[in-house]
């Protein structure tokens, strides 16, 4: 088994290595991690190891924006020095959760745990690990991977998501578009629903990037964003009404 370790401070990487090495010494430690942006380089780098030791709280902000930035689809033990998160929903829905100083018996314990797991077990709860993190209830930034780099993007500065062919873009204000490896299901469900909009099946809008509205000839909307757009942007007939309530910011 390959397996990497996401861990910022050397005397806590040392001891889980050296605990993974006695607990099974089959197990090849193919690399260490120390951020959020190091990870993300590294995943897309190298091959993918079977086994991810990762720590939550990283030098450059929290382990669970690598998810916004990469799909994962490797198991994943987390572990942490802090105890104010929900352990019991971690242990559910991931492979487990163990609380620093890791021990050896825990670890060996999360081992066996892991080698039990089907593939349709280990995909459900990579799915599931989004819920898990304790951020706030609406995203108000995106971290898009450019190059070698993550690009930090606060929503406000985001005119529209848009996806063609499986492949999504964000496009912003200033006309900028990324690619980003989420669907529009997966973004439209941490975004606040007052400030962003699903028009159709190719685009999530931002209500202040409305910038004009025409009443089409059978009763669709014809939206004009603030930059120019891959496509025309249509409201359909049945969701009209629901969307010019949420332009003006109305219940419905």
């Amino acid at each position: 088994m390959k397996v990497l370790i996401v861990e910022d401070e050397t005397a806590a990487y040392e001891n889980l290595a050296a605990i993974i090495n006695e607990v099974d010494p089959n197990i090849d430690i193919i690399g260490n991690t120390e951020s959020v942006s190091q990870t993300v380089k590294w995943l897309y780098s190298n091959v993918l190891p079977d086994l991810i030791f990762m720590d939550i709280h990283l030098s450059d902000g929290s382990a669970f924006s690598i998810f916004d930035a990469i799909e994962v689809e490797i198991p994943i033990i987390f572990t942490t020095a802090y105890d104010e998160y929900a352990i019991e929903a971690f242990k559910v829905n991931s492979v487990d959760y163990l609380l620093k100083p890791i021990k050896g018996e825990e670890v060996q314990r999360s081992l066996q745990k892991l080698s039990k797991w089907t593939r349709t077990e280990v995909v459900d709860y990579l799915a599931r690990l989004t819920q898990l993190t304790p951020s706030q209830r609406y995203r108000d930034k995106f971290l898009i991977p450019v190059q070698d780099k993550l690009l930090p993007v606060d929503t406000n500065d985001i005119s529209c998501f848009y996806t063609s062919d499986k492949v999504t873009r964000i496009i912003l204000k200033n006309g900028k578009s990324y690619f980003y490896s989420k669907t529009l299901e997966q973004i439209y469900s941490s975004l606040n629903p007052a400030e962003f909009y699903r028009a159709n099946k190719q685009f999530i809008i931002s209500r202040n990037s409305v910038k004009n509205i025409t009443i089409w000839f059978d009763s669709r909307l014809l939206l004009t964003l603030d930059v120019e757009t891959p496509e025309r942007i249509y409201i359909s007939k049945n969701k009209a009404s629901e969307f010019k309530m949420w332009v003006v910011n109305e219940n419905v």
